[in-house]
């Protein structure tokens, strides 16, 4: 009971927080939207081609997906999803491949997920001049990089988030409710830009907590066993070791891997943050998760070519933070007893004021630039 009562406030939330609203239609728990949908004509006009790991990661695939099916579905439009060939180990040419397919699907507009996609999604945006691409986790893109001043692919649109932020608000609020051995596992082995960030802001959260609590904290940091975003034994026996050796709590940070981190967690009745999307209904042991609103970001800009505003963002950049509320924590879902709704509340309002600032910068490798951590002590596990 308490499960499906949280999912109808957490449903509430995600809507809550989307800056897309269908005025005739009320909100539908994408799960119940199909994934595998056919047209009667074989064109399939939006388009989703996956990042690495699976479609259904319960992360940022999965919340990303969720955007593109319930546009098509609130507006009645034909909809797929392409994964590249080879999975975690797929090429360019193979991301090409998928995205050729859905153009050659009838796809006017096509979402692409994940950093990774950049060289392949240059070469078929430049190929396919009359269709619109929408980069998650993305930039914009050159006509030709090895060109100074090179114009930018009018029909991308390049979507980035400050995770640094939604970072800051779990580790600030696991510390506040009295967590002082932390462990974060990076995707993407420190080269993916959006973990790197939700790293960072993870331990200025910390400290900023720590500072109020007069507190010491030590995090556990590691990019290991993350390249792929996926589960492994290794991850699991690694932070299996974690937990036995006295961390209480970890930030999964990619995608896949949530299910290994959490497995060591359940071994050793840990607990876990979670990232991209409210995961608190795939674990027990879930406190809480860093969010970014990919399904309501996803449907914004999609929309943005159906109402003929594409312009406002093809061929630049558009950054979303907690100013229009794209970041955050779930507080309807989180299990905090110690950090109320009121003080993440208070600590928001302070962000969007500029009173709270978060750096995102990030060095070589995933490590962290200099936060100034007098009470965060960070373990690097090479």
């Amino acid at each position: 009971m308490k499960k499906i009562l949280a999912l109808i406030l957490a449903l509430t939330m995600v809507f809550a927080l989307s800056a897309v609203a269908f005025a005739d239609a009320e909100p539908v728990d994408p799960d119940s939207i199909e994934d595998n949908m056919t047209s009667d004509d074989n064109v399939y006009e939006v388009a989703f081609v996956t990042d690495v790991g699976q479609l259904k990661d319960k992360s940022f695939n999965e919340g990303t997906w969720n955007g593109v099916k319930s546009y098509a579905n609130a507006n009645g439009l034909s909809y797929k999803y392409y994964q590249p060939a080879n999975g975690s180990e797929a090429t360019d040419d193979d991301r090409i491949g998928a995205m050729q397919a859905a153009v050659d699907g009838g796809a006017k507009i096509v979402v692409c997920a994940g950093f990774l996609q950049e060289g392949a999604l240059r070469a078929t945006a430049s190929a396919n001049p009359d269709v619109k691409f929408v980069f998650i986790d993305g930039y914009p893109l050159a006509e030709d990089p090895s060109v100074e001043d090179s114009p930018m692919l009018a029909n991308v649109a390049g979507i980035s988030y400050q995770e640094e932020q939604s970072g800051y608000f779990a580790g600030y609020a696991v510390v506040k409710e009295g967590y002082t051995e932390l462990g974060f596992c990076g995707g993407g082995g420190g080269t993916n830009p959006a973990c790197c960030r939700y790293g960072y802001g993870f331990v200025q959260g910390a400290e900023a907590a720590a500072a109020e609590l007069g507190a010491e904290v030590n995090i556990n940091y590691s990019w290991n066993y993350g390249a792929n975003f996926q589960a492994s034994s290794e991850l699991q026996t690694m932070v299996n070791g974690w937990y036995e050796n006295g961390t209480e709590i970890v930030f999964a940070c990619g995608g896949s891997m949530f299910d290994s981190i959490t497995a060591a967690a359940g071994a050793n009745d840990g607990a876990v943050i979670g990232v991209d999307v409210d995961q608190s209904f795939q674990s027990d042991y879930v406190v809480t998760s860093a969010l970014k609103n990919l399904q309501g970001s996803t449907e914004w800009a999609i929309g943005k070519f159906y109402d003929g505003t594409w312009d406002d963002i093809g061929g630049t950049g558009t950054v979303l933070g907690i100013n229009g509320d794209y970041v955050g924590i779930p507080t309807a879902t989180w299990s905090l007893e110690n950090f109320s709704v009121e003080e993440y509340e208070a600590l928001v309002e302070a962000m969007k004021a500029g009173d709270i600032v978060v750096d995102n910068s990030v060095l070589e490798g995933g490590a962290i630039a200099d936060a100034g951590t007098d009470l965060v002590t960070i373990n690097y596990i090479e």
